[in-house]
């Protein structure tokens, strides 16, 4: 197994997960198979528990495991599937260690960092490698690691004393150490400042790891005595010194990568140049310069709660980003706080209000995704009033679907109560219930988690046609309330039509309104699946109706029957 050590210095959010998913699209490109590994020094046993405010979505992969967005960048960069294991955290390795000292398997030794804990790191990083993630048998080529964090953290220190004693036991000609800095430009003059690169290098070194590359982040492409003063002070060759500047849109990054020969060198150092093929980028080429040369935009309003940071949403706004391409369209997302649409919200100002309303009815569809917490529901259901009477595409993922089916319970069945039991634990209308399966006690990893599938019971409906007239369709969850299986048929009587079911039949996936031109509540999340060049079947769908080309794209699908979406 060949390894590929991504970490970074000087500040946090320099783009090391974009960064590692681009160094595996070019290795990939070469002949490679390519797995990933992304290191969280934090204590959390995985994502789950953990704030969108703080930390930005919550990724959940086929096996129900709640991870790293990170991982969610390797996944559509690189077309695969990886597992639970691939996110390593502290506290997993921590409760590993905890759980053989218990067992007693360290036959009466003292527990320590050194070496317990960095083998456990080891083994891991090992074991994980190997497993197949691009859908073929045996291991990957290469597996690259992301270090979260940056260098010098205590929290990451085991992680780099485990990683520096792979390096020694894998050999060099095994391992790769690339390492993400920051170059600043300070003042009116315009100079690059190489300083910080160069401590964050030496404290790299202090460490015991030497980095065999440099990806420097900067705003403008860099100079070259920059290059050159990088090289002497780091002690790094100046053709192994690559620049990530910034770019249009991120699918330029393997291709800066490309151009500035990383591959070669990479592979150079992994003793792989006789058996690798020139990168073939034509793709990625295509789809960065198509970006660029997009000048219709489209407006979609996002109505959420956790809208003052956007990676809180990053794959939902990667998934409108594919199907929107993929209808060359731009997108142009209308961020809208939920509370900021309702009439008495505690942090609501008059002018919020009318901007929040004035962007929703300015835009030419609407999307609820998912969240937890009664904070915005009310305006939630308003913006969902607002697509169904005005016949606006409409898309709700999750607490959308749900949101949905209150609005409806209440505003065409007259059910003034109607809600769900996470906002209303008393209501005598719940329409919206607890799993009964699902814990009330612990938090973590106890909601339906995972690849589910789901049944269309109605032959011919829209989301059906939209996944190629599929009977069924596999996509991933992350829930704990449902649609109360004792409403169903009454709620059906308002117009509304449960399409998509699991295997019981009584678990509501899909909801759809006939009469509208695109009024589609998922339970599921289909924006994990999405990819940049397979977009998600209901996000394509909501851009082709927002845009007046649904219709036409229905026309053009074959009428033939699949057992499955391609």
């Amino acid at each position: 197994m060949k390894y590929v050590l991504v970490t970074g210095g000087v500040v946090s959010g320099l783009g090391k997960g974009v960064t590692a998913s681009s160094i595996g699209v070019v290795l990939k490109a070469c002949g490679l198979r390519v797995t990933s590994i992304k290191i969280d020094p934090y204590l959390n046993t995985d994502a789950g528990t953990m704030s969108p405010f703080e930390h930005g979505e919550v990724f959940v992969l086929d096996d129900g495991g709640e991870v790293d967005l990170d991982l969610g960048n390797y996944e559509r960069f690189l077309d695969v599937r990886l597992t639970r294991d691939n996110n390593i955290t502290t506290g997993k390795i921590y409760q590993s260690v905890i759980e053989k000292e218990r067992r007693g398997d360290y036959l009466g030794k003292t527990v320590q960092v050194v070496p317990h804990i960095t083998d456990a790191i080891k083994n891991w990083i090992e074991s994980v490698a190997s497993i197949p993630v691009d859908g073929k048998s045996g291991p990957a080529d290469v597996c690259v690691i992301e270090l979260g964090g940056t260098v010098g953290d205590i929290e990451s220190m085991p992680f780099i004393e485990a990683l520096r004693q792979l390096s020694f036991s894998v050999d060099k000609e095994n391992f790769c150490l690339i390492h993400v800095s920051l170059v600043p430009v300070l003042g009116v003059v315009g100079e690059q400042k190489t300083k910080p690169t160069q401590h964050s290098v030496r404290e790299l070194r202090a460490l015991g790891l030497t980095p065999d590359l440099l990806a420097c982040r900067s705003a403008q492409p860099l100079m070259g005595n920059t290059k050159e003063k990088l090289s002497q002070f780091c002690h790094v060759p100046v053709a192994n010194i690559l620049n990530i500047h910034d770019v249009p849109n991120i699918w330029h990054v393997p291709l800066l990568l490309r151009n500035q020969n990383a591959h070669e060198v990479i592979l150079k150092q992994l003793g792989l140049v006789s058996n690798s093929t020139p990168p073939e980028l034509q793709g990625w080429t295509q789809m960065a310069e198509s970006y660029d040369s997009l000048m219709t935009s489209v407006k979609i309003a996002l109505v959420g709660k956790y809208t003052d940071l956007s990676d809180s949403y990053l794959s939902v706004v990667k998934a409108l980003l594919h199907a929107c391409v993929a209808c060359s369209f731009r997108p142009s997302i209308q961020w809208i706080a939920a509370s900021d649409l309702e009439d008495e919200s505690e942090r609501m100002t008059p002018e919020a209000y009318a901007v929040a309303w004035e962007t929703l009815k300015s835009s030419s569809c609407i999307l609820i995704p998912g969240g937890f917490g009664d904070r915005g529901v009310q305006g939630m259901i308003l913006a969902a009033k607002y697509a169904r009477e005005n016949k606006v595409p409409y898309l709700g993922i999750c607490l959308g679907m749900q949101i949905s089916v209150i609005e409806i319970a209440r505003s065409i069945l007259g059910m003034e109560r109607a809600n769900s039991e996470e906002f209303d634990s008393e209501t005598s209308q719940r329409v919206i219930m607890y799993m009964p399966e699902v814990s009330k006690t612990h938090m973590g990893s106890t909601m339906r988690l995972g690849s589910r599938r789901t049944f269309f019971q109605h032959p011919g409906c829209l989301t059906s046609k939209l996944y190629g007239n599929a009977t069924y369709v596999d996509e991933r969850h992350r829930h704990r309330y449902e649609v109360d299986p004792a409403y169903v048929e009454k709620l059906e009587t308002s117009g509304i039509q449960f399409v998509g079911s699991d295997e019981s039949g009584k678990r509501m996936e899909v909801i759809e309104l006939p009469n509208h031109p695109y009024y589609i509540g998922v339970q599921f999340h289909p924006e994990f699946k999405s990819r940049p060049i397979k977009p998600s079947a209901l996000f394509l769908g909501l851009i082709l109706a927002g845009t007046g080309q649904l219709e036409g794209y229905l026309s053009s699908l074959s009428d033939t029957k699949s057992e499955a979406p391609q």
